[in-house]
């Protein structure tokens, strides 16, 4: 029964809906995540369902709007915000203006409502930023800082008309970016060389990653060789990954480690010793709960929560030139030489990314969170209404966004 039930949810289509207040019009997207893949973004492609002989010669019209908060809500005083909202894309929605190539799920959710159904499509800018999240502290209250965005349709005589609660319906969508293809076959790499004042010889650190991209799960590998062919000795090693991030709005940087590990295993490392050992760690956001300053993903629904994915630019563009909250990873290696040798570090940098859907690895994945995760099937049962002649499977927008305040 189990495995008839998998089949089912495989093979049907999944739509997420949101209804307005009073009912009289729905809005239907076939997907939440809007991938940037560089040279273009996915277009959000959507219907919205008006019930019959409920405008009387008023329109329905959309809009897409990004919210990027860049200071606490509490510290908002005397009028200054530390908000802004844009709106990206616009236009009306009923009735249609001109008609356009249908999607797949568009041609889906057309038959089934018929003449009250209409589709709509709206583009992201190409320098749109992607949907990140910096995380708040246990005793902030306010909105998190980050980059978010949203679907709205409203009802009104005009578009800059301002609509109504009980009319207007608002749904939240990210704008994500996967990893490429091929993870690449170059292994960053770092030398660094420490001398000691009235020393003779240096203390050398070599680290080697064995991958230029992890996924989000993975182990980071770091290969560390250190020669001492100095007069100190290495007392312990620390081994670190840090998030950094940078808010292009305030030009403002800042970095947070997100795993780290201490070992004297093999120190202390003596004049004339060294050491080759491979240290393994964890980069993810369960072990970083309830930290300030931790960039994550921007999640719509509590359990999908990752670290923040690294921003990648299009070919030509600089990193520096993106636009939003930027984040970029690094291994960081640290030796402890004592309170007068001080500390030899370096830097590697990479990526950490979500596999492409369709990808081996993305399927990998998605086996063990499956078999895992029974009882977030049964919840998802509760919340599906069947379509048994379209094999259409509706989804509640609201029912996903658990922790989002009333």
């Amino acid at each position: 029964m189990i495995s008839l039930i998998f089949l089912f949810f495989v093979v049907a289509v999944k739509v997420f809906k949101k209804t307005t207040p009073n009912g009289k019009v729905t809005v239907y997207l076939g997907k939440r995540d809007y991938v940037d893949h560089l040279d273009h973004v996915d277009p959000i492609d959507g219907v919205v369902v008006v019930e019959s002989d409920y405008l009387r010669g008023r329109r329905v019209f959309g809009q897409v709007t990004a919210t990027y908060r860049f200071g606490r809500e509490e510290d908002e005083v005397m009028g200054v915000k530390f908000s802004k909202e844009m709106v990206i894309a616009n236009g009306q929605l009923v009735p249609q203006k001109e008609s356009k190539e249908l999607t797949p799920i568009q041609e889906k959710l057309v038959k089934k409502f018929g003449a009250n159904a209409t589709p709509f499509t709206f583009n992201f800018p190409q320098c749109a930023p992607s949907s990140v999240f910096i995380q708040n502290g246990e005793d902030d209250g306010g909105k998190p800082l980050g980059v978010e965005y949203s679907v709205k349709a409203y009802v009104g005589e005009h578009i800059n008309d301002k609509s109504h609660k009980r009319s207007s319906v608002a749904m939240a969508i990210k704008k994500i970016q996967y990893a490429p293809p091929s993870r690449g076959s170059r292994l960053p790499s770092s030398l660094v060389s420490k001398g000691f004042t009235f020393s003779q010889g240096k203390l050398n650190l070599e680290v080697t990653l064995d991958k230029e991209i992890y996924y989000h799960g993975e182990k980071v590998c770091a290969n560390v060789i250190v020669s001492n062919n100095s007069r100190k000795a290495v007392k312990n090693i620390k081994v670190m990954v840090v998030q950094h991030c940078e808010v292009t709005m305030v030009n403002t940087q800042f970095s947070r480690f997100v795993a780290e590990m201490e070992t004297r295993e093999g120190c202390p490392i003596t004049p004339g010793a060294s050491l080759t050992k491979s240290f393994y760690l964890v980069p993810q956001a369960a072990s970083n709960k309830d930290r300030l300053g931790i960039a994550l993903d921007g999640h719509l629904k509590e359990d999908d929560v990752n670290l923040a994915s690294s921003t990648l630019v299009a070919e030509g563009q600089a990193p520096h030139e993106a636009m939003g909250i930027v984040v970029s990873y690094s291994l960081r290696v640290k030796l402890n030489c004592g309170a007068l040798g001080g500390d030899l570090q370096t830097d590697v940098p990479f990526k950490l990314l979500h596999p492409a859907p369709g990808s081996m690895e993305k399927q990998t994945m998605n086996a063990e969170k499956k078999a895992k995760s029974l009882e977030r099937t049964r919840y998802e049962n509760s919340c599906y209404t069947n379509d048994d002649d379209e094999n259409i499977v509706f989804e509640d927008f609201s029912r996903l966004r658990l922790s989002e305040p009333e």
